[in-house]
């Protein structure tokens, strides 16, 4: 079990979130869950479509990163910020505070810099504002990936997803939103893992956006470093007349045709209520047949037990 009062900062480094009672919703639930809630975002601070200006976003980072009383510091929600803010965080003081760093969508741009710039690993998993503060009960499959993966010491994620091709490999696993990760192709911010395991999703994309972008990647000489590619929820696209019968599924079996590398489907971790938590930068093993995969992670940081 996790030690009880440990302190939890909220932050928001990219969009602002609508509505008071989400921020009251989610303070008592991870306060009933035994966290100390430190919240440094103010709705009175929003700015156009950010929470708060790019001064007081960075702000909200170094006080929460600088804060001894807290261990994790927890993005409000996705949307679009970071980018923005990237040239100006201090990443080596963020990976010196020894907290974890949790969140998915636009955070990847910060997951993926503060790798980049210290070697630091983080966590891809749930947000506040979504999560935690909807108006609906959280998803407990979420919420249990979470707490499992912050208990560690070593953390599994299975899957039941028929066609996978069949592997046994090792490496660190990073990744996260597709479309962050191409935004920062060939600036100091995208990582040079090699041999390591890709995970990616992304939302209101179309297939062929999709195909299009792992084919940058591909290009760019990223994929042929990796030793798997593994998709994660694709959701919220329209496909059209135009299309021909070209869908995701087709996508797929081109890009498995043409990628240097395995390609693999299944892994719940999206834009959906229903998602696993990846602990970015940590060792994976990845064990795939043709009925599901297993991946096994370790060598992170996780919360002190009592």
């Amino acid at each position: 079990m996790i030690t009880k009062k440990i302190g939890i900062a909220i932050v928001a480094p990219s969009g602002y979130a609508r509505g008071d009672e989400a921020i009251e919703r989610g303070i008592a639930r991870l306060g009933a869950r035994g966290f100390s809630v430190h919240n440094y975002y103010d709705p009175d601070q929003v700015f156009e479509r950010f929470g708060g200006t790019d001064q007081a976003r960075l702000e909200q980072l170094a006080a929460a990163a600088a804060n001894p009383a807290v261990r994790i510091v927890m993005a409000l929600r996705g949307g679009y910020g970071l980018t923005r803010l990237l040239p100006h965080i201090n990443f080596e003081a963020m990976a010196a505070s020894g907290k974890i760093f949790v969140g998915f969508s636009d955070f990847t741009a910060f997951q993926m810099a503060l790798l980049a710039r210290t070697g630091a690993g983080s966590m891809t998993g749930p947000m506040f504002f979504g999560d935690f503060g909807a108006p609906l009960e959280p998803v407990d499959f979420t919420l249990e990936s979470f707490w499992r993966c912050l208990a560690g010491p070593t953390h599994q994620i299975l899957t039941d997803t028929l066609g996978n091709p069949e592997l046994e490999t090792e490496g660190k696993i990073w990744g996260g939103n597709l479309a962050m990760l191409v935004s920062l192709l060939g600036t100091p911010y995208f990582p040079h893992v090699e041999q390591g395991i890709l995970f990616v999703e992304d939302v209101n994309e179309h297939p062929y956006r999709v195909e299009r972008m792992l084919l940058q990647l591909h290009q760019a000489g990223v994929l042929a470093r990796q030793r798997a590619l593994i998709l994660g929820d694709f959701s919220s696209y329209q496909l059209s007349p135009a299309d021909n019968g070209y869908a995701f599924e087709t996508m797929l079996a081109y890009l498995r045709e043409t990628l240097p590398i395995p390609v693999l489907g299944g892994l719940e971790f999206g834009h959906t209520a229903r998602r696993v938590t990846i602990p970015f930068g940590a060792m994976a093993r990845l064990s795939s047949d043709a009925t599901g995969f297993a991946l096994t992670m370790r060598d992170y940081p996780t919360l002190p037990h009592d």
